[in-house]
């Protein structure tokens, strides 16, 4: 069995633009304000479709089902969705301040508990991130700034560059600023609650609904400063996040290298950031999210100087 490549879905955002087709040069729709390209994605609402070898043409849920026992480790139940959602996100303006629900409380406010990471793939000079609370802030200063609608001395912004990645855990108040291209591993989840969108309206000319109380009773108000790695000099692999949810290892490597990945180790998910590799079969350019199945060894050539992710223990 080899690679399962799948089919973005495009997903229109307020604060999208057009960099999927100036920096991965792909065909966008006309007229749309595209902010997320849905990498790999298996939900009721939203389904990838396979686009190479004998599987072309069906959904990833249908795939799974009928082999999993060739993409999924024993351990996995193929009737559940794929843990993982992968999504690139172009950031033309800011998102709104929101954040995702811990798996503690997620239940009782019907919403799914989300951790997520992020990989600066590009970012313009004056490109940063709002993530966590600066340390002199506490509930009762934020509470009183979100009255008087000035929350933004109540956030934790920094500069970012490419390579810099940040593990955002669910209960983690975040925002993405103006100018960032990222690669997003997450949790297969959508709830995200909004609790400040900067007097914004949306799409549709109308302020986008906030959820003041669930983003309250969500956000860790203990969460101060946090900071993104820097791994933009790395080479090799190297390790940028291992939590319960997930592990992601980055993989900077020269043109003429070789990486392999064993055989009945575990599924992956390899995202190539820069650059191109190939095997036998494949070529994976950048920007393309791929599925390692669990049955297959695989044996990739570096075609030039290349980044790529690779995401695993997803299975617990």
């Amino acid at each position: 069995m080899s690679i399962i490549k799948l089919k973005p879905i495009y997903q229109e955002r307020v604060w999208g633009g057009t960099g999927f087709a100036t920096l991965m040069n792909r065909p966008l729709p006309d007229g749309k304000i595209i902010g997320e390209s849905w990498e790999i994605v298996d939900r009721e609402e939203a389904q990838s479709m396979i686009t190479e070898g004998p599987f072309e043409g069906k959904t990833f849920r249908e795939v799974l089902e009928t082999e999993s026992s060739n993409i999924l480790p024993p351990n996995a139940d193929p009737k559940r969705p794929f843990p993982i959602l992968v999504k690139w996100l172009d950031c033309q303006d800011r998102l709104s301040l929101q954040v995702h629900p811990p798996a503690s409380i997620a239940g009782s406010l019907n919403g799914e508990p989300k951790t997520e990471n992020w990989y600066i793939a590009d970012a313009k000079p004056d490109a940063s991130l709002i993530v966590g609370l600066p340390k002199e802030t506490n509930r009762e200063k934020f509470e009183s700034a979100l009255k008087a609608n000035q929350l933004e001395d109540c956030c934790h912004r920094f500069p970012v560059k490419a390579g810099d990645s940040i593990l955002v855990e669910s209960g983690r108040m975040h925002a993405i600023d103006a100018g960032n291209l990222i690669l997003e591993i997450q949790q297969n989840s959508d709830t995200t609650y909004r609790v400040y969108d900067w007097g914004r309206v949306g799409l549709d000319g109308e302020p986008r609904q906030l959820h003041i109380e669930e983003s309250l009773k969500s956000i860790d108000f203990d969460d101060f400063e946090p900071s993104a790695m820097k791994t933009a000099e790395s080479s090799g692999e190297l390790e940028l996040a291992d939590c319960s949810e997930f592990r992601i290892r980055k993989f900077a490597l020269k043109k003429g290298e070789v990486q392999n990945f064993t055989a009945h180790e575990d599924v992956k998910i390899l995202s190539v950031v820069t650059g191109s590799i190939e095997d036998s079969e494949n070529s994976i350019s950048a920007g393309e999210n791929v599925i390692l199945p669990y049955c297959e060894e695989f044996s990739f050539t570096v075609k030039e100087d290349t980044t790529f992710l690779v995401t695993d223990h997803f299975y617990n």
